[in-house]
């Protein structure tokens, strides 16, 4: 059982270096707390992998991961929306910050349960489970990615403390976005280069609509002010 811990604590660890869950991890804590974050990464790991596990180690079927794949694209559509609208404000400060992070937590969880599903993790995890104990294969796993996503939250708790809300709102929406489209085209055209495509659009498309927004913003701004100072001369 250590052994299988410690290889696929290893194998998942090293997996998820540059995969986009550490940006997603990092997305996240542009917005929320970290702890809020890394709790929503450790359920939907723990609940991902065990499901992984059972799939390669008893059941040996397959996941029908392109459908999931679409649904998760879509999911992250819905996600990127919610941060641009921004969290509603109430009478009741103490109550709007349990719901929000409620919220949040069964967001982020969602979401990554979704994106690994089918991802070179699972398979991974699949594959380990195969020929080694399932416990073990199960416990390392899940710790090695939440460990490579724990480096990537404390990134974006960083920059959020660094960065104009403005700033971390757009560009976390526009992420969010980037893996809608790549989750969906993945799930609709697997093992071509359209997930690559859209994402570059979608990317693309997204800063300009932030840039012409931003501009409308100052402009309007400006004109206000002008007025103002006009009327008071």
């Amino acid at each position: 059982m250590l052994s299988a811990l410690l290889l696929s604590f290893a194998v998942v660890f090293v997996a998820e270096l540059g995969d986009k869950s550490q940006l997603m991890a990092m997305t996240f804590a542009l917005r929320y707390k970290w702890y809020v974050v890394i709790g929503g990464i450790t359920v939907a790991t723990t609940v991902v992998h065990l499901v992984s596990v059972a799939v390669g180690h008893f059941l040996g079927v397959s996941i029908p991961t392109e459908l999931i794949s679409i649904i998760g694209g879509i999911a992250f559509v819905i996600f990127g929306l919610w941060t641009l609208r921004g969290d509603s404000l109430s009478d009741d400060e103490g109550a709007k910050a349990s719901r929000v992070t409620k919220s949040a937590f069964l967001a982020i969880a969602s979401a990554f349960f979704l994106a690994e599903l089918g991802d070179k993790t699972m398979l991974a995890t699949v594959t380990l489970a195969a020929d080694n104990d399932w416990v073990g294969v199960w416990i390392g796993s899940t710790v090695g990615m939440v460990a490579a996503d724990a480096l990537a939250i404390v990134v974006g708790a960083v920059l959020g403390k660094h960065l104009p809300e403005r700033v971390i709102q757009y560009s976390a929406a526009i992420l969010f976005f980037v893996f809608g489209a790549v989750l969906f085209f993945e799930g609709l055209m697997p093992g071509t280069a359209a997930p690559y495509i859209a994402a570059g659009v979608v990317a693309a498309l997204s800063a300009a609509v932030v840039a012409f927004v931003r501009f409308l913003r100052t402009r309007t701004a400006q004109e206000t002010e002008k007025q103002t100072t006009t009327e008071d001369a």
